[in-house]
């Protein structure tokens, strides 16, 4: 148990390193770049936190496992929506511009729906999947087309090539935070006979643990480009670019198409409800929190 609990805090402590560093990074490569903090957070943060899902989708799809790697999709877009807003919005005020929920929102509900379509026949052909990347790629380059280069809101002093290590270094510690809390986690619940559910709800939280913490240390310290960007931004890279790339390396099927479609149709309401709390609620108050977080519950009944 002592492990187990060392575990645990072992992968807290990284955790919140790696999120203040990547924080730190990429409030640095927007005011190199002249670009939003939102936009890095959307682009840069969010597809380092995806490399997880992308290294699962990849091995999954290699080895045929299509149910692993939509219900690996499925299950982090779902938690870091519903569970990241909800945590965030109680640990600070959390205020987003309406224009720019409805532009990545939009993005993040389109990528769902995307991904709805190409798994109604049971399978994602290498030719669907290569159009999904492609069509990531295309959003990637719209969003930097329309982008306004008029934000600078860090004041660090790091270098370019400094704020990019910071961000990489970021990254791979808070992947492995993320690890270490959910293999933690799941240990310690065992060993103290908690309910199943309850170890469910530590697996959920792992898997989205590398991107709450770069939001929670981003909204505490009045980043919220980074926060909100880095939450939407993976819920765009998941459905598309992640799914995408295991597809267009060897095609993914799953069984139990019915099942799956439930669950991804769940993600897009799930979704759709916590954005309209966003955009009502400015900012999101105790009670918005809470509706997010409810949110996440009937995930536990689904597939």
């Amino acid at each position: 148990m002592l492990a187990s609990l060392l575990t645990l805090l072992a992968g807290v402590a990284t955790l919140v390193y790696g999120g203040d560093r990547v924080v730190d990074g990429a409030s640095a490569l927007a005011r190199h770049a002249g670009v939003s903090t939102f936009f890095v957070g959307v682009t840069v943060v969010s597809v380092g936190s995806s490399v997880p899902e992308i290294a699962t989708s990849l091995y999954a799809a290699a080895y045929g496992s299509g149910d692993l790697v939509v219900g690996h999709i499925v299950g982090s877009a779902t938690s870091q929506i519903t569970l990241g807003v909800g945590i965030l919005s109680l640990a600070a005020p959390l205020s987003v511009a309406r224009g720019k929920t409805r532009v990545y929102g939009g993005g993040m509900l389109a990528a769902m729906a995307v991904m709805a379509v190409a798994l109604q026949s049971g399978t994602v052909t290498r030719v669907q999947g290569s159009l999904m990347v492609l069509a990531y790629v295309g959003f990637l380059a719209v969003l930097a087309e329309y982008e306004d280069y008029a934000e600078h809101v860090s004041d660090s002093e790091l270098s370019l090539r400094r704020a990019a290590g910071y961000v990489l270094l970021g990254v791979a510690l808070v992947v492995v935070g993320g690890h270490l809390l959910v293999t933690g986690g799941q240990r310690l619940a065992v060993s103290l006979g908690v309910p199943s559910y309850l170890v469910g709800l530590v697996t959920g939280l792992g898997t989205t643990a590398p991107e709450i913490a770069v939001a929670l240390v981003a909204v505490r310290r009045d980043r919220t480009g980074i926060a909100v960007g880095t939450l939407l931004g993976s819920n765009i890279t998941d459905p598309l670019f992640s799914l995408g790339v295991g597809a267009a390396l060897a095609g993914v099927t799953v069984t139990g198409v019915d099942s799956v479609l439930a669950s991804v149709g769940y993600m897009i309401l799930a979704s759709a409800l916590v954005l309209a709390v966003v955009y009502a609620r400015r900012p999101v108050g105790r009670a918005g929190s809470l509706a997010c977080l409810v949110l996440y519950v009937p995930t536990f009944f689904l597939g």
